[in-house]
């Protein structure tokens, strides 16, 4: 589907690829930013949503406005903005500016866009406080998993060996003053999948806010930018459905404005190998995909920061990865891990300290 094309839908939200199994209630008033004046009256307003392929998955826009024309402008204007993205950060298209990136010789400074030295600015924050757990250098691992899928046959102790070489936030140079990147090891390969969709949705809301419309939420698969509430509303309902695939049961589900969300895990992607479940999610450690079942989801200020802690935290494990979001202001976490057939939930101590209602049916620690 085309930007210019969008097609309005009247459908319930529901966030894909999200997996856990209790349900809850809950508003994050600590996550909640001041609201812009509407220039009409809010019982004006309907309900429009939007979607457009972009990222390899399905962009939704939603949001509230007085008239079908205004909204339908604006969301394609936001669309085109994700495309630009898409084009500037993709590593299927081998012209996109981080391809290009990827080619220049190791120790060569280049300068680059203003929003991919952005991107990368972020991305590097978010490796050094996961202690590389979270690693857009991931890209020769991923890409060597990633033949593995297919082939479903592991990668040999070399193969690995030789891609990691490549391997390392600390491989990665950024110069804010020049807003230049250099690439300090050969055959590098930067990924930026586990912070795209994220930094996307969030540049998509801006554009909606930038045009007036602060009631708006965008959904780029599991990662989920928020603004202001519906009208006559808290905040923004969002499900998180059962780690076991039942996509009708929801887990728990979340009252959220102007925050991001994401959820991670391995529900629909991954791989058997050898008898061996494998995740899509590869440990930069390791070489390969986790084999440790978990799913992560991730409240926070904006979905750039939820899009990048999901993945590292999954990584990481519950452990260490509530350790680190305890640390984070206005970010929460909920983790679910399923081992010999049971599964349990944790959260971080800011999730546990603003639900109102839970029915417990699995295990929840902290």
């Amino acid at each position: 589907m085309s930007v210019s094309n969008a097609k309005l839908l009247h459908c319930r939200l529901k966030p894909g690829l999200h997996t856990l199994c209790l349900s809850i209630c809950l508003i994050i008033p600590l996550l909640a930013g001041c609201h812009s004046p509407e220039s009409v009256s809010t019982n004006r307003l309907e309900r429009f949503e939007f979607q457009s392929p972009h990222m390899g998955t399905l962009f939704t826009i939603t949001l509230y406005a007085a008239q079908k024309s205004m909204a339908q402008n604006a969301a394609q204007a936001a669309f085109h903005r994700v495309a630009v993205l898409d084009e500037m950060m993709s590593d299927y298209q081998a012209d996109s500016e981080l391809m290009r990136l990827c080619e220049a010789p190791p120790g060569q400074p280049v300068r680059v866009s203003p929003e991919l030295f952005d991107i990368l600015s972020q991305a590097q924050k978010f490796a050094a406080m996961s202690d590389g757990a979270f690693d857009v250098t991931v890209g020769p691992l991923v890409r060597l998993w990633r033949f593995a899928r297919k082939k479903k046959a592991l990668p040999t102790p070399a193969q690995i060996n030789e891609a990691a070489s490549s391997v390392g936030y600390n491989k990665l140079h950024l110069e804010a003053k020049a807003r230049t990147v250099t690439l300090l090891a050969p055959n590098m390969r930067l990924d930026l999948g586990g912070i795209a969709k994220g930094y996307a949705a969030d540049q998509a809301l801006a554009i909606l806010q930038g045009r007036g419309f602060a009631r708006a939420l965008v959904a780029a698969s599991g990662d989920i930018a928020v603004g202001d509430p519906p009208p006559g509303q808290r905040g923004w309902r969002v499900s998180i459905a059962n780690m076991d695939g039942h996509t009708n049961e929801t887990f728990r589900s979340v009252l959220l404005r102007n925050a991001g969300i994401s959820t991670s895990g391995d529900t629909e992607q991954f791989t058997e190998i050898d008898g061996v479940r494998y995740s899509h999610i590869v440990n930069p450690r390791t070489g390969v995909g986790l084999t440790n079942r978990i799913q992560v989801t991730i409240i926070a200020p904006n979905a750039t920061t939820t899009d990048a802690l999901a993945t590292g935290v999954s990584v990481l494990g519950a452990t260490r990865g509530l350790r680190l979001v305890d640390t984070l202001p206005r970010t929460a976490a909920l983790i679910a891990t399923k081992r010999d057939g049971e599964m349990r939930a944790f959260t971080s101590r800011r999730f546990k300290s603003v639900f109102t209602e839970a029915v417990a049916t699995s295990k929840t620690s902290r």
